[in-house]
């Protein structure tokens, strides 16, 4: 699995004009994407880290800040861009795959009690977010 971490202000997706998810309070947004060879074990490493990594004000995680993540999935992370001028997603899991990842990965970090909200698995999103800092990182388990 990867994930982009951005530590936001406020953030929000949107389809097709409504809105699917939305946090209005500082937290991190997570893109997230799911490989071929990714089951539980990255399931858990992912929800692990997006709970504790310490990204927020203060050197704060959400778990300690009780902050809340906006969970958007997102295939082309694993986008290979070496050859050509046409990215390559062969090394992405296809959604039959990575949707039931994906929301075992938004239980595992309720589970945490960390409020999560999310985009729609497949869907054309339009992803809005205050970045705080700004603070962007590469997580990969």
């Amino acid at each position: 699995m990867r994930a982009v971490l951005q530590r936001v202000t406020r953030a929000r997706v949107t389809v097709d004009g409504r809105v699917t998810g939305e946090i209005d309070q500082p937290g991190l947004v997570a893109l997230v994407g799911v490989g071929l060879d990714d089951g539980e074990p990255q399931v858990a490493t992912m929800a692990r880290k997006i709970a504790e990594l310490r990204l927020l004000r203060d050197e704060q995680s959400l778990s300690e800040a009780g902050a809340p993540v906006l969970v958007v999935s997102q295939f082309t992370l694993y986008g290979e861009t070496k050859k050509g001028r046409r990215p390559s997603w062969s090394q992405a899991a296809p959604a039959r795959i990575a949707e039931p990842l994906i929301e075992r990965l938004v239980a595992a970090l309720r589970t945490r009690g960390i409020t999560v909200a999310t985009g729609e698995f497949g869907a054309m999103m339009e992803v809005e977010l205050v970045n705080d800092g700004p603070l962007t990182v590469l997580v990969e388990t």
